[in-house]
């Protein structure tokens, strides 16, 4: 190889690094509403509230824009992006005074305080930092596996070990149905399907109905990571 295609080669090498790198602005920007949002969450919900998958895709953010490893990235976009369209569009009713499916429904609960509240509007922008950092780092095939491993496991955790829905009249600051895994109520389990069947179907369907669409969007329409 002679001098000039050994030079042009590295030329085009350090290109794709830089258009990869993610600018130091939003590096800091995302960190710092991290470092605000955990311990308000910590303070308001307790730690189990970290088991959301919006929770989780926020720590997988946060990886991905220090580490710039494209896996974290793609896992935490794979996972919520259809789910975080349908919150935002259960907030926007919730606005008009209707609650379609209940995803929202704890932004307009006075016991909550306000800044917490307004904290929960990453929903909305999240998707789209996701979509950037995909962008940018390129989507690596193996999130959807990725991610679906790691929900499967938050919700077979959540099922388990974490409380279940319990009455309005009931008022306590710790999360219970955490990932729906008993149903889209927190006052009240779903009833029309057996428990362990509800979240066996809920562990399927998540895949097959959210992630995997995503994935072939994501497949087709992002560039592919190194």
């Amino acid at each position: 190889m002679n001098t000039t295609s050994s030079t042009a080669i590295t030329g085009q090498a350090t290109t794709r690094t830089a258009s990869r790198r993610i600018p130091l602005g939003v590096k800091l920007g995302f960190t710092g509403f991290m470092a605000v949002l955990v311990p308000v969450y910590w303070a308001s919900y307790g730690p189990t509230n970290f088991l959301y998958f919006c929770d989780a895709a926020l720590f997988l953010t946060l990886t991905a824009i220090w580490t710039g490893h494209p896996l974290a990235a793609s896992m935490a976009a794979v996972g919520i992006l259809l789910p975080q369209l349908v919150w935002v569009v259960d907030f926007a009713c919730g606005c008009a005074g209707y609650h379609p499916i209940g995803l929202a429904t704890y932004m307009f609960d006075p016991k909550i305080k306000l800044f917490a509240r307004s904290l929960s509007l990453f929903h909305g922008w999240l998707p789209f930092l996701l979509i950037y950092l995909v962008s940018r780092l390129g989507y690596d095939r193996r999130a959807l596996a990725g991610w679906t491993l790691l929900a499967t496991s938050l919700m077979l955790t959540s099922y388990f070990f974490l409380p279940p829905p319990t009455p309005a009249s009931v008022h306590s600051s710790t999360p219970v149905n955490i990932d729906y895994v008993f149903g889209f109520s927190d006052t009240e389990p779903q009833r029309w399907m057996n428990p362990h069947l509800f979240v066996t179907a809920l562990i399927l369907a998540m895949p097959l109905c959210l992630y995997l669409p995503t994935h072939f969007l994501l497949r087709r329409l992002a560039p592919k990571a190194a």
